[in-house]
């Protein structure tokens, strides 16, 4: 007869707990395990619950009326006797089919009220604003822990892969300067430093060449980037990208790397998915745009199998263009490199709209998963690119002195990448949007449902920080 235990009292001693999944280990022995309970079916006298914890679903058995008030989602313990189940009562579907544990001594931990929506099945038909709200609920069905498993799987795979390969691991500052690179920033106000601010990162653009320039050759992150846009389709305000730099390489030499990251990866963890072309093909941006008016093509030749993974590169971009003030700016990266036969154009700064830049962009499948480029590394030509997108010498001093005062110490050449891994996850995983391989993503107008953010601070938070708030007026 199982034995109901007070708040508080422990149910076994010396007993300690077994995930699910390994409970298979422990035919005829007495075990303790703790979940959430993902159903309840009463057979008569006898009682089934399935206990559900982070590795599976385990069948708990109970023949006395203790179990009769569980309901779906309570957390509890139980301490069993593991043992085989009879032969007509076996699901393979599960790693722990063939066993089920007979409850001795069962502990609610903690009650749950009936769930806003179901957790069972993939959750697609449910409200998205409603399924955000109630994330952490969200995140119980299976097709998110399948989601989130493989977004470590990859990123485990990405650092042993570059770690083989002599790359180093660094972690650069969240609290930055604000400078023009593509986007707008966040920006962070200084209580230290009143009217002062730092601003989040796009990129850990500038910090990466900075350690090529400390002698770190071969670095790599996996790095949380931030950019205060405005919506734009499957976008996130913070999106999370593999972010390397090599020292004293080519073009080239970037792009084999990264080639071959992506085929071992595909062959690794997704075998069941094939590449259309290996090497992956190399278009440049004129070629691309002319055949498929986009610069990012799908090449894939038979668009109704899911598992054909159609890569290719994109090079040879314009370095600028106009933007809606007929003002000269920079297509990808104020800190790309022109191809070496524009340099001298770049340095004179004439036949602008027909300078080359080194940047590379790598495309999946119509989606760019990446982008890159070789560096300027003489300030020279660093100073031109930004007396071209306008601004006077004082202005570069202001923004980018740091990076000019650096080059005078001597740069290596180098060049990086970029890449997509929110993105790239959802490719793999078959999903629509990088909001379901985000643990807690952002509304399309980067809203946080369940956070409640962003929300106003106190008065007395705005004057510690000499901030005024001014609130538009009402008409």
């Amino acid at each position: 007869m199982a034995k109901t235990i007070k708040k508080g009292e422990r149910i076994s001693n010396g007993v300690e707990r077994v995930i699910n999944s390994d409970t298979i280990k422990y035919l005829g022995k007495q075990v303790k395990v703790s979940g959430w309970v993902d159903s309840v079916r009463s057979h008569g006298k006898i009682i089934f619950i399935d206990l559900r914890d982070m590795s599976g679903i385990v069948q708990l058995v109970n023949t006395s009326d203790i179990a009769k008030e569980i309901r779906p989602e309570w957390v509890i313990e139980a301490v069993g006797k593991v043992s085989k189940r009879p032969p007509n009562m076996v699901n393979p579907k599960i790693e722990t089919g063939k066993i089920e544990i007979s409850i001795e001594n069962l502990k609610v931990l903690s009650k749950a009220k009936t769930l806003p929506f179901s957790i069972n099945g993939g959750g697609y038909e449910i409200n998205e604003e409603k399924r955000m709200k109630y994330r952490y609920l969200d995140l119980r069905r299976k097709r998110m822990k399948r989601n989130m498993i493989e977004r470590q799987r990859v990123i485990q795979f990405i650092r042993d892969f570059l770690q083989k390969d002599s790359f180093i691991e660094i972690e650069t500052p969240i609290l930055t300067k604000s400078t023009p690179e593509g986007a707008r920033d966040f920006v962070v106000p200084s209580r230290m430093q009143p009217g002062k601010f730092y601003a989040l990162p796009q990129s850990p653009q500038q910090y990466k060449q900075l350690l090529q320039i400390a002698g770190f050759e071969r670095y790599f992150q996996i790095a949380h980037c931030l950019r205060d846009e405005d919506p734009r389709g499957d976008r996130q305000p913070e999106h999370t990208q593999l972010d390397l730099e090599m020292s004293f390489v080519e073009q080239k030499d970037v792009m084999r790397l990264t080639e071959d990251l992506f085929i071992n990866l595909v062959k690794k963890l997704y075998p069941e998915k094939k590449i259309q072309e290996i090497p992956f093909p190399r278009l440049t941006y004129e070629k691309a745009m002319k055949k498929y008016n986009t610069d990012r093509p799908d090449l894939c030749k038979n668009k109704n199998n899911p598992d054909l993974l159609a890569f290719c590169w994109v090079i040879d971009f314009p370095f600028f263009e106009k933007d809606d003030k007929n003002k000269w700016t920079f297509t990808h990266n104020p800190f790309s490199a022109p191809k070496p036969e524009f340099m001298n154009s770049l340095l004179k700064k004439k036949n602008i709209k027909n300078i080359l830049t080194t940047q590379y962009d790598i495309v999946l499948n119509g989606s760019e998963i990446g982008g890159g480029s070789i560096r300027n590394h003489e300030s020279k030509a660093l100073e031109a690119v930004f007396e071209i997108i306008g601004y006077k010498k004082k202005d570069i001093k202001d923004k980018f002195g740091h990076m000019l005062t650096a080059f005078q110490y001597g740069v290596p050449p180098h060049g990086g990448i970029a890449c997509g891994l929110d993105r790239f996850l959802a490719m793999m995983l078959g999903e629509k949007s990088i909001r379901e391989v985000i643990a807690f993503p952002k509304t399309g107008d980067s809203r946080d449902l369940m956070m409640d953010a962003p929300s106003e601070i106190s008065e007395e938070q705005l004057k510690e920080l000499k901030i005024k708030v001014i609130k538009k007026s009402k008409k």
